[in-house]
């Protein structure tokens, strides 16, 4: 009688011993987004760099104009990486507020307001300087961007329950940060890999409980104590493997993860399908009002 074959290279078999059934683990990449600070922001340190060389060699008026020159311009340096990377995190999510600073339009005046006080070091007067500012801050603004200026998918939405939810997603993603830190000690790029995956399923949840706040009770569990448990697991297992080694302390806390994982993952179906019930039963009382008021498709 013929028999199905079946071995470590078959579809049906898993190489972490899963069957079939069982999702599949995630890489170290997978969900991994690109940097949004990339060289171009990053050259505009720069400028802030050279006018302090510059003015070193001036007198008294010209070194503390471009000493505040270059303050001036640092700050709109370092506040264009963060407006860039709270842009990166609105586009990334449905749901999404505007950011509370308009960063990218702040660094965009810093940087016209730098510039004038630099070219006024130079050429004293008003319009030049001036002029050069007004240039620099509308250049700046055509090369970045502004900023998003008004929420995303917040219509009925209860602006309370998506505080609390928040709240719960920053404390979460503390934790998520310590384990990376944690698991950097370990020296091991495999296990960072496998942190990483992980991490990209918790945030899936992240995102679930963003998009639709009412299923923060369900998986506020998972948020607080199952998280804080993989956190304070992770910093003891880093700590011992980065001394012993320890083969089966390794095994032990790919085990726990693969654990954790399929738990996050399954929780996150089970509010998908939750809020497809939502929507059916939706579906269903509004057919029943329609019949009611005897509307009938052709």
């Amino acid at each position: 009688m013929a028999q199905r074959y079946g071995g470590k290279y078959s579809p049906e078999s898993r190489p972490d011993g899963a069957n079939a059934n069982t999702p599949p683990r995630r890489g170290g990449f997978d969900g991994a987004r690109v940097d949004p600070v990339g060289f171009k922001a990053n050259l505009l340190f720069l400028p802030a760099v050279l006018l302090v060389f510059v003015s070193l060699t001036s007198g008294a008026a010209e070194l503390a104009l471009g000493l505040t020159g270059a303050a001036v311009l640092g700050l709109a340096a370092w506040l264009l990486r963060g407006g860039l990377r709270a842009e990166a995190e609105y586009h990334a999510r449905k749901v999404a507020r505007r950011p509370a600073l308009p960063r990218k339009i702040a660094a965009s005046l810093l940087t016209g307001i730098g510039i004038a006080i630099a070219a006024f070091g130079n050429e004293p007067g008003l319009v030049a300087p001036l002029l050069y500012g007004l240039v620099a801050g509308v250049l700046h603004s055509a090369a970045f961007g502004l900023d998003p200026l008004r929420h995303k998918g917040m219509e009925g939405i209860d602006t309370f329950q998506q505080d609390r939810v928040a709240r719960a997603v920053k404390a979460a993603e503390a934790d998520l940060a310590a384990m990376t830190e944690a698991a950097k000690r370990a020296n091991d790029r495999k296990i960072e890999a496998r942190v990483e995956g992980f991490q990209a399923t918790v945030r899936e949840m992240f995102r679930t409980v963003e998009e639709d706040p009412r299923d923060l009770t369900a998986a506020r569990k998972y948020l607080t104590v199952y998280l804080m448990g993989a956190r304070d697991a992770t910093v003891k297992f880093a700590d011992l493997y980065a001394r012993s080694r320890d083969a089966q302390a390794l095994a032990d806390y790919l085990s726990l993860l693969d654990d954790l994982e399929q738990n996050f993952q399954a929780r996150t179906r089970k509010m998908l399908l939750d809020d497809r019930s939502d929507l059916t039963v939706e579906i269903d009382v509004l057919r029943e009002r329609l019949q009611r008021e005897g509307i009938r498709p052709d």
